[in-house]
């Protein structure tokens, strides 16, 4: 009985799988040709026309990173700037990412606007930001931002619910009381990219990719890929 309810299950799962579509609105024309010489204002572009088109939060991201024996891992965090360095975001350098990327200081991002069916990969090398940097980068987000860091220990056990209740309300009472409360483990990492690859969804499948590949000497090279 047992295995024909699993059975059932599966099958209904499969059926809701096969039932989902994507792209069913109009989505926006790309022209490679007109793209700029390097990738950042194009990324910037795209995160802003994302975020007119009414994507919800635009600027979340995945984060892939191996450990020492070269087992990926992957998650969700906020995109703290982009700019001439590279793509910023921040962790706890004890957490399992910042572990892995003492490790391997590489990694790879990925965005995805479903609303204008666009993609963007990212890959390159990571480098932590210094103390002082990753406190100015601290300061200048929310007050549970700053709760959320004071609590520290992530990645690591939690022993109940109730502990991590008991932490995080004297981490937001810590946060109110003095806003300028460092977290010693908290640590803004720049990611410098070498490669960085645009993705144009078609309900036609003809998706248009432009791959972007730093050169030795600095500069970008620009490839089309096929879909």
């Amino acid at each position: 009985m047992s295995s024909h309810a699993d059975d059932n299950r599966q099958e209904s799962f499969r059926e809701l799988l096969r039932s989902l579509r994507v792209w069913d609105t109009e989505l926006p024309r790309f022209d490679p040709g007109s793209a700029p010489a390097g990738p950042l204002p194009l990324f910037q572009q795209w995160l802003r026309e994302a975020a007119e088109a009414g994507v919800p939060e635009p600027h979340t991201m995945s984060l892939a990173t191996a450990d020492a024996d070269g087992r990926p891992s992957v998650r969700t965090l906020i995109l703290h700037d982009a700019d001439e360095r590279g793509w910023h975001f921040a962790t706890h350098r004890t957490s399992r990412k910042g572990r892995e990327l003492a490790a391997r200081p590489q990694a790879a991002l990925g965005f995805y606007w479903a609303a204008v069916g666009r993609q963007v990969r990212v890959r390159g090398t990571v480098t932590a930001a210094s103390a002082a940097e990753s406190r100015a980068d601290l300061a200048k987000r929310s007050t549970g931002a700053l709760a959320a860091a004071l609590v520290g220990h992530q990645s690591e056990t939690l022993a109940s619910l109730a502990e991590l209740a008991q932490a995080s309300d004297a981490a937001w009472e810590r946060a109110h009381r003095e806003p300028d409360a460092p977290a010693d483990t908290w640590t803004l990492y720049v990611l410098e990219a070498d490669e960085v690859e645009f993705f144009q969804g078609d309900a036609q499948r003809r998706h248009v990719r432009l791959d972007y590949r730093r050169t030795e000497g600095g500069s970008w090279t620009r490839e089309l890929l096929w879909p």
